[in-house]
């Protein structure tokens, strides 16, 4: 159904739709389109806003426009990769706050570049959607995901990498 459906009036291929009673914004980063579909989908199902972004160049023009709750990021991407475009967003104090997901293959040069540049989680592709909403839900309710609430289990094995 395309009701709700709307075209930002950022440059390039950037999607939002307006959630009513929106839990919250994730800017989704990723060159693939199906996986930014997937990702979108699954998020929206959860009462989530979501706004995509086709690469990290593209991320950096639109983040202050949209001011996201969270950013999940490729790291293969054309103009700007995602492991340079979390650096950037550290480096920024407008955006050094923002938890930051890498979603990607997840290798231990992924993994350890990616800790070394502030990223807080690793989901691994192909990745269960159920993990991605968890995952997403975690970092979204406190400072950087360090601050669970009430009857929180610990995050469950394989969450931040691997």
């Amino acid at each position: 159904m395309e009701v709700g459906k709307r075209r930002t009036g950022w440059p390039g291929a950037t999607y939002s739709r307006v959630v009513p009673g929106a839990s919250g914004r994730v800017l989704v980063v990723d060159d693939n389109k199906v996986i930014r579909q997937l990702i979108r989908v699954n998020l929206e199902l959860e009462g989530i806003e979501v706004v995509t972004a086709a690469d990290g160049a593209e991320c950096l023009e639109v983040v202050h426009q949209v001011r996201p709750d969270l950013v999940t990021l490729d790291v293969v991407m054309p103009r700007l990769d995602g492991l340079r475009t979390a650096a950037r967003l550290r480096t920024d104090p407008r955006t050094s706050h923002l938890p930051l997901v890498i979603v990607s293959a997840c290798t231990q040069y992924e993994i350890e570049s990616g800790l070394d540049v502030g990223v807080d989680a690793f989901l691994a592709k192909p990745f269960e959607p159920g993990e991605l909403v968890r995952l997403v839900q975690r970092l979204m309710l406190g400072p950087l995901g360090r601050v669970r609430g009430p009857g929180d289990a610990e995050p469950a094995a394989g969450h931040a990498g691997g």
